[in-house]
């Protein structure tokens, strides 16, 4: 899907960030952001996009992507054959800033498709049309994925993570991420600050009988349910401990946290 992102997407910078992707940028650089589920990855790349004013295709990776749905295929109608782009292809001939989200979720043999276009060739090869599309001068590639969330398996090989520049993203310090929820959803500052700390308890125990921690994302669903009109407990409960964890033992740590919180 390609589009420009005509208002713009609430990030809160929690560092430099904003000044080093737009340096990356200016020298076309392929950008890399890693961190954990639902910390503000994909709304940076889109703020970002929104900022240099520059068209945002995005793609969402998964196991049964392959190279075909990235580059493009040919397509049988009434009218005969006819080739259709994919959105690697369509971003590289437009100039559009490409995403690719959780890219390590493709298969390894569709991510070496990327290879030419994050170095000095900037081209696409399709071998299909034997076309050689070279890239726009104003194309950047950028992928994401959550290296503590990766098996070795499915970890990004070492020629396609030294093609890129990268970003190491995490959840933010409490204030912030209070004050995000504050922006995001009209919470109160007082609940918003409540949250956080529930956040910050179910945190830790990543690795300790969880794989993930609570998103900030899921503490945005969370305020938007207390603004619904939903308990302040029960909402804690149905977007935070509920998505995260089937563990009995866990859930009822959790929901004394909240319990304890809300009393």
């Amino acid at each position: 899907m390609t589009w420009m992102v005509v208002d713009e997407p609430l990030y809160l910078p929690l560092g430099d960030e904003v000044a080093l992707y737009e340096a990356a940028y200016a020298a076309r650089l392929p950008v890399m952001v890693k961190g954990p589920t639902g910390c503000g990855k994909s709304r940076f790349i889109e703020h970002m996009a929104w900022r240099l004013k520059k068209p945002f295709i995005t793609v969402a990776c998964n196991e049964d992507m392959t190279a075909s749905d990235l580059v493009g295929r040919f397509l049988l109608d009434q009218q005969g054959t006819r080739w259709v782009d994919g959105p690697l292809t369509q971003a590289a001939r437009m100039g559009a800033i490409c995403y690719l989200d959780e890219v390590v979720e493709a298969r390894q043999d569709t991510t070496v498709v990327i290879h030419a276009l994050t170095d000095h060739r900037r081209s696409l090869p399709i071998d299909k049309k034997a076309e050689l599309v070279q890239a726009h001068p104003d194309f950047q590639l950028v992928i994401s994925y959550n290296p503590g969330y990766q098996s070795v398996m499915k970890d990004l090989k070492q020629s396609t993570k030294q093609r890129f520049v990268a970003f190491d993203f995490d959840y933010p310090e409490a204030h912030k991420e209070a004050q995000i929820l504050v922006a995001e959803t009209g919470v109160t500052q007082a609940i918003a600050d409540v949250l956080v700390r529930i956040a910050t308890s179910a945190r830790a125990l990543k690795g300790h009988g969880l794989t993930e921690g609570v998103s900030t994302r899921l503490l945005v669903y969370t305020a938007i349910l207390i603004q619904q009109g939903v308990s302040p407990a029960a909402a804690c409960r149905m977007a935070l401990v509920r998505p995260i964890t089937d563990d009995v033992d866990i859930r009822q740590s959790l929901d004394h946290v909240i319990d304890a919180c809300w009393a």
